[in-house]
């Protein structure tokens, strides 16, 4: 083990800033790494403290040594960042600019809560709403490949006294996803802290401006992610995503459950029954219940909140998420209907819960 293998496990990670990996950033330098014996010393140079990336690139660069080096190495806490130019700038406000922020959420995975998430943000764009959307999903990022973006890279540029990623816009929507940070060919993985910070990052160092309505694909389950989000924002609600399988309603009731907890109290807007039914697209009238009938409304009942929408399965709805081209779009489509029908029962029921209850605060809990 020598200086040479730790610069070869560097060359690994990433920088999202630019796309290069760290010492073709010039972000890892041979003469900043010090071994002694086990262990292993490296400072890395930014070149503000207001580098939206510097607190993941340390944890990042623990684990490629690590993982690409030897398991057995004292790395953990010796990773540091220097500057090449010390003008700390305190943090503004997180998303002052946007009015409502609504999480997008299931108890469990396979539900399509990111394909709800992604068609209810095009459909109040099309409503002519500035809207933002974050891909939060840290187990399986797919909003990027729904919008047609998997591609894309994210760029920074200077506001005022701070470098701020700049959002990637498709149909009108600004959108940030964690996908961006992770290289899907590269081992190296979030974890813990680490995917907290880097969903910080995207929050609260990137350019949102002024949006009417950020969404969040929430990732499901309930898990540190969600605490994040619930302590960094004022989430204005929760939408619950849900197939009518029994299975999918009981992890569901826990997802409410988590959003009406004492200490987080985020108001639940109401429950999306999605793959309500299966329709041909050959007879668009006819309705198949393959996944069971009004499980949702049992639920909702049960919790004292409206269904939003109920969202049929048909062929356009894969394509579109398969070709990055979101069936809201298609405003003729039955799905297509049913999701601008969403944005509408979206749009009362966030203008019901601000006329009724007070604004929202980023929820502070004690961990002890």
């Amino acid at each position: 083990m020598n200086k040479d293998s730790i610069i070869e496990a560097l060359k690994k990670v990433r920088y999202p800033g630019n796309g290069k990996d760290l010492v073709e950033a010039g972000i890892a330098n041979a003469s900043d790494i010090d071994v002694n014996g086990n262990e292993v010393k490296i400072a890395l140079t930014f070149e503000r403290p207001t580098d939206p990336f510097y607190k993941s690139m340390i944890k990042a660069v623990e684990a490629a040594v690590l993982t690409f080096v030897s398991n057995d190495l004292v790395v953990k806490g010796n990773v540091t960042a220097k500057f090449l130019h010390e003008n700390p700038v305190k943090a503004e406000t997180p998303l002052k600019e946007v009015k409502n922020i609504i999480g997008v959420s299931s108890g469990k995975g396979g539900v399509g809560k990111s394909t709800v998430a992604t068609n209810l943000a095009v459909a109040l764009a099309m409503e002519g709403y500035k809207v933002g959307l974050l891909d939060a999903d840290i187990f399986g990022p797919s909003v990027p490949k729904m919008l047609g973006a998997e591609k894309d890279e994210l760029y920074m540029h200077r506001v005022g006294d701070r470098d701020l990623i700049i959002p990637d816009v498709k149909y009108g929507i600004k959108m940030l996803s964690i996908g961006f940070l992770v290289d899907p060919s590269n081992p190296v993985i979030w974890r813990g802290a680490m995917a907290s910070n880097a969903l910080k990052q995207l929050i609260t160092d990137a350019d949102w401006g002024e949006l009417d309505y950020f969404v969040i694909d929430m990732p499901p389950g309930t898990s540190d992610i969600h605490l994040t989000i619930v302590q960094t924002l004022p989430v204005t609600g929760a939408v619950i995503v849900t197939t009518p399988q029994d299975v999918a309603l009981a992890d569901a009731r826990k997802g409410i459950a988590m959003f009406r907890e004492e200490k987080i109290n985020v108001p639940v807007l109401g429950v999306v029954e999605n793959m309500a039914w299966f329709t041909p697209s050959k007879h668009p009238d006819e309705k198949y219940y393959i996944f069971g009938k009004e499980g949702a409304s049992k639920l909702a009942r049960e919790f004292g909140v409206p269904v939003l929408a109920q969202i049929p399965i048909t062929e356009s709805i894969c394509d579109g998420g398969d070709h990055g081209k979101p069936v809201a779009l298609d405003e003729n489509s039955i799905t297509g209907q049913s999701f601008l029908h969403l944005a509408h029962e979206v749009i009362d029921a966030v203008e019901k819960r601000n006329s009724e209850l007070p604004p929202s605060q980023p929820v502070g809990i004690n961990r002890k």
